[in-house]
């Protein structure tokens, strides 16, 4: 990494590709400093692959999160909170990435000798800026760092004089409600989602493996500028539809069976989720029905959906319709989590809500967005009746961002 590597950094500067423009990622950085401040954290050292995106447009394939013990994941964004330019860390191999992709301005790359752990160099480099007092806030609720490294992250803080405690949800709460230029990344997320949902009902036919039908409805949403979304995306048919959670696998699809698919539409790391249920041939009447009386839920979720709206109110509505039905026991889950900004191995938000921990304050803020699952066991083993559908929340309205039929799609 001599003169070809160099000759190749300093062109770096010509090929940016941020995903945003420099100002919305100072408007964050300012909000998590005020959220800082406000907690009483004066350094924020930010791991998680979704907060160094937030802040900087940083993103890559590997985080080292789960490789072996010489790849330990030390890289990171220091946040102090008197500071309005944070100090980006990371190794040589990622030097060129982080010029092509990232807003930052000050880039320290860990040393040569040192490039595969840089903690000490980063404890280092604090210190000479005199970063290294009063209280350091870690991300510790997140699967990078793993334990043994969050571990040695946290005593070499405390050894350098700060305080050290969990700061996970500093940028998690930032991060929930969404700038402008965010839900436009969602409403393109959602398009992305419808088209790959009908990729996929195009693909199912008697024969085809549940592993083909998830080609093609990845490749139509790669066609469409998609992502790779956080999560595999589940094709699930025949028995194997009584789970909502298997990986797409080598089995045939047959007549008569159900199959149900779980996707996400992804533009810019925003996800927006929806799930829909097909089927080979005509349903049994009674799973038809069931199918039909969970739906219908959504009905009266469009006449209450808008900004501001009480959670409970809207679960407790949700519920008495179930109840009135006759389905309520027949329930996997009701309720949904928080959408937006996402990396493998998950796109599951920090705020989920449902009836058994939702509580009588919570309301759908504006500038959010959720999904919300309508999941119910059909009789005769025939599977879940899964229906899936993202929530837009506005300033002054809100929206289902799929615009796909909910019925059971008879193929």
């Amino acid at each position: 990494m001599q003169q070809n590597f160099e000759e190749a950094l300093a062109a770096a500067g010509e090929h940016k590709e941020l995903p945003f423009p420099a100002s919305e990622f100072e408007t964050r950085l300012d909000k998590v400093r005020r959220a800082m401040a406000e907690a009483g954290i004066d350094l924020l050292f930010a791991t998680a692959p979704e907060s160094l995106y937030y802040l900087t447009g940083f993103q890559g394939e590997w985080y080292q999160a789960q490789s072996g013990r010489a790849f330990p994941p030390t890289s990171g964004l220091a946040v102090h909170v008197d500071h309005a330019r944070p100090i980006h860390f990371e190794t040589p191999s990622e030097a060129m990435l982080t010029a092509i992709g990232a807003v930052s301005e000050d880039v320290r790359i860990f040393p040569l000798e040192a490039r595969r752990d840089g903690l000490p160099f980063i404890l280092r480099e604090l210190g000479a800026e005199d970063w290294l007092k009063g209280r350091a806030g870690l991300e510790l609720y997140n699967y990078r760092p793993n334990p043994v490294i969050a571990g040695r992250m946290r005593d070499g803080f405390e050894k350098a004089g700060c305080q050290v405690s969990d700061a996970t949800n500093i940028v998690r709460k930032v991060r929930h409600i969404k700038s402008p230029l965010e839900m436009g990344a969602l409403e393109e997320a959602a398009r992305i989602a419808d088209i790959g949902m009908a990729a996929a009902r195009d693909a199912i036919r008697p024969g085809v493996m549940e592993l083909e039908v998830f080609g093609e409805m990845i490749a139509a949403m790669t066609r469409a500028g998609g992502e790779f979304p956080a999560i595999l995306p589940p094709v699930i048919s025949g028995f194997r539809s009584n789970c909502l959670h298997p990986l797409a696998s080598r089995k045939k699809l047959a007549q008569g069976e159900r199959v149900n698919v779980d996707i996400c539409g992804v533009y810019k790391r925003y996800h927006a989720n929806v799930c829909r249920s097909f089927w080979l041939g005509e349903p049994p009447g009674e799973a038809r029905d069931l199918h039909e009386k969970s739906i219908a839920a959504f009905d009266l979720i469009e006449e209450m959906l808008r900004p501001g709206l009480s959670v409970r109110t809207l679960l407790e509505a949700v519920r008495d319709h179930y109840a009135q039905a006759e389905i309520l026991d027949q329930a996997y889950w009701s309720g949904g989590y928080e959408l937006g900004l996402a990396f493998p191995p998950d796109w599951v938000g920090a705020y989920i809500y449902d009836l058994s921990m939702t509580g009588q304050d919570e309301v759908f803020a504006p500038m959010t967005v959720v999904n919300h699952e309508c999941n119910f066991f059909a009789p005769g083993k025939t599977g879940l009746s899964a229906t899936i559908e993202t929530f837009l929340f506005y300033e002054d309205r809100a929206r289902i961002a799929s615009r796909l039929p909910r019925g059971i799609q008879v193929l």
